[in-house]
């Protein structure tokens, strides 16, 4: 049954700050969209550079990277150097992501698949297990990985 409604797609269309910033797949990821891997393809429903999209209304921000939507659920990820210097960083951009959800795009905070916090490493993670900074990321809810599997 092919499916004619696409929630998230509406979502972000829906969302003043985001309106004309949907692209089809992942092509709003450009070049990091190699680090999401969907078993199936055809369950991608879309995404959004949020980063890009809310510069302008939002220049002095820590702004997230991405949205898209995966099986009519909302996904966001973070492309950063997973170093322990950045934690401190990804953690505020994860805060503003969440206020911004709340209070600018309640459709799309609607649709947050059930895990939907990914801070996806740019290269290789130098965070040690143990350390203080691994413990701040943990508290967060968010944990650096080097690819967002899907299924």
């Amino acid at each position: 049954m092919a499916k004619t409604d696409n929630v998230y797609k509406k979502a972000v269309e829906a969302t003043l700050d985001i309106t004309n910033c949907y692209q089809p797949g992942l092509l709003a990821l450009g070049a990091n969209s190699t680090k999401i891997n969907p078993v199936n393809t055809r369950l991608l429903n879309g995404s959004v550079d949020i980063d890009s999209c809310t510069a302008t209304n939002y220049p002095n921000a820590n702004r997230w990277d991405y949205s898209f939507g995966y099986n009519d659920k909302a996904y966001f990820i973070e492309v950063h150097p997973a170093n322990t210097s950045e934690v401190d960083v990804v953690i505020k951009k994860l805060e503003w992501l969440k206020t911004w959800l709340t209070n600018n795009a309640p459709r799309l905070n609607s649709l947050k698949a059930d895990s939907p916090y990914y801070w996806v490493q740019s290269g290789k993670g130098a965070i040690l297990p143990n350390s203080k900074q691994a413990r701040k990321v943990a508290q967060a809810g968010i944990k650096p990985i080097p690819l967002l599997r899907l299924s």
